[in-house]
């Protein structure tokens, strides 16, 4: 497939009540056993990138070393890829829209692209966060390419107490609502865990839904029943496989 068709194709994945599952990868190794599993398309997660290169997560990894990491799986694998692209490794929308066009030459036909200050404290307003979708979205628009923007709140990953996120959510709509306008293709959750406001979220958001999971996250069946359109497992896979490295290594050296 070209690089459009695969796209187009991912895109087509998303589907409200029969989600698209993505295991997330962080390199071409993990991105070949992943494909070999099943898996439909891939998808990165910066958190799993960092760690398995020996950085901290929040763009600490440099970007043109995450562009030859997405370089080398979308080579080597012929499935659509998604990169999590944390913050743009920017804040101007017009940077942002030229190191996701990097991201674009390397393979990839989608992005997670979320509205927290990297860095900082808190979240982009919401005007500022929708003008850098925007400028994605006209970037790509001028390559030709439909890319996938999955646009991530973090506004329940920031808000730690479970039993608050219904207390947020009004802005978490406000967010989705203005993420769509500016060109977003789907719209993220992390952290949100709660079966009724996942089922609220995805009742009341145009955008296909993405949930990730957690220990606490209803199971796969219920949240395609919820209407999410979208799991992925974001650094869990990684982290179950250097606890079983560990465990490995540790039978070696006893």
């Amino acid at each position: 497939m070209s690089e459009v068709e695969k796209a187009k194709s991912f895109t087509a994945l998303h589907v409200k009540g029969s989600p698209v599952i993505l295991y997330n990868i962080w390199d071409a190794g993990t991105a070949g056993a992943v494909a070999a599993s099943g898996a439909k398309a891939l998808a990165t997660g910066s958190w799993s990138i960092a760690a398995a290169h020996g950085f901290g997560d929040g763009e600490n990894i440099p970007l043109p070393f995450l562009v030859e990491i997405a370089r080398l799986i979308a080579s080597g694998v012929d499935l659509p890829l998604s990169v999590d692209f944390e913050g743009g490794y920017a804040v101007a929308p017009d940077d942002v829209a030229a190191n996701v066009s990097k991201i674009i030459d390397a393979g990839a036909v989608g992005i997670n692209f979320e509205d927290q200050a990297v860095g900082g404290a808190g979240l982009h307003p919401i005007a500022l966060q929708a003008e850098r979708i925007r400028a994605i979205r006209a970037m790509a628009d001028r390559r030709g390419m439909p890319l996938f923007i999955n646009a991530r709140t973090d506004i329940f990953l920031q808000e730690a107490d479970t039993a608050k996120h219904a207390g947020v959510m009004d802005e978490a709509l406000d967010r989705a609502k203005a993420f769509e306008a500016a060109g977003a293709s789907g719209f993220f959750a992390p952290g949100l865990v709660d079966p009724d406001l996942i089922g609220g979220l995805c009742e009341k958001v145009a955008l296909p839904v993405n949930i990730m999971v957690r220990p606490t996250t209803p199971d796969n069946a219920t949240m395609a029943k919820l209407g999410v359109s979208r799991i992925s497992y974001g650094p869990g896979p990684y982290r179950a496989m250097i606890e079983w490295l560990k465990a490995e290594a540790a039978a070696v050296y006893r």
